[in-house]
């Protein structure tokens, strides 16, 4: 199982929640939305080998946490994962654009001076952006576009440039999710919860609810389950393979 996109650290109680994951045996991307909270977040892997944590500064808290990015700098080097980072283009937010944009190339910035990073991007409303961001930084690392709601025409000039997509079961539950995936690449496909944000039945999902998705995957591909598992056990080592080379 995969959970390549969730916030561990915002859970009632991150360890136990942690632990689970481990005795699942579950692969997780454990993202942050703050550099401040990456140390803490990166404690609840120390043992769980199969947890990577990930650096991150969020486009929602953008406008009172960019001060940050000179601690995100600081700790490019001890994580192969960046995220959550991106734009949302929101109406909420709208005020708070120029701030995001700041923070969002600083941290493509940063991470292409490092080597390049595995990225996993939020771009809710905003794909147009995050796409003119990445095309304009190719050295900053492999995207990875996190619950993807942009259009088809956007879709395939993510596709173009490169980009990875994770995908949960909140977002295959509409008509248009489904589309989406079904133009999506195969090989560049992983899962994801998005807990304790994306919600079934009313509460916050689990990591290990990522694996909800296999179901509609298999149906969307016309695929069985075990072909669905097998395909995203290989996309993910092919992105740890990805991962090791931008640590060199």
């Amino acid at each position: 199982m995969i959970d390549f996109h969730c916030h561990l650290d915002l859970y009632p109680d991150p360890p136990a929640v942690a632990r689970a994951c481990v005795e699942r045996g579950l692969y997780v991307l454990s993202v942050t939305t703050t550099p401040s909270a990456w140390a803490g977040t990166a404690d609840l892997a120390i043992e769980a080998p199969r947890i990577r944590t990930a650096l991150g500064l969020h486009p929602q808290l953008a406008a009172e946490r960019k001060h940050e990015l000179a601690m995100f700098e600081q700790l490019i080097e001890k994580t192969r994962y960046v995220g959550e980072i991106g734009l949302d283009g929101g109406p909420e937010y709208k005020s708070q654009w120029g701030d995001q944009m700041l923070v969002f190339t600083r941290t493509l910035e940063i991470c292409g001076a490092a080597g390049g990073r595995v990225l996993s991007i939020h771009s809710r409303r905003a794909a147009a952006a995050v796409l003119d961001e990445i095309q304009r930084r190719p050295s900053a690392g492999t995207p990875i576009l996190h619950w993807f709601s942009g259009t088809n025409r956007e879709l395939a000039r993510a596709i173009d440039l490169g980009c990875w997509f994770s995908i949960g079961p909140s977002m295959l539950r509409g008509q248009k999710g489904r589309e989406l995936v079904s133009r999506m690449p195969q090989d560049r496909v992983l899962t994801e919860s998005d807990g304790p944000f994306a919600q079934v039945d009313g509460r916050s999902a689990w990591p290990w609810e990522a694996d909800n998705a296999i179901g509609a995957l298999a149906k969307i591909w016309n695929r069985s389950a075990a072909q669905i598992r097998a395909q995203l056990l290989s996309n993910l080592s092919n992105l740890g393979r990805l991962a090791q080379l931008s640590a060199h």
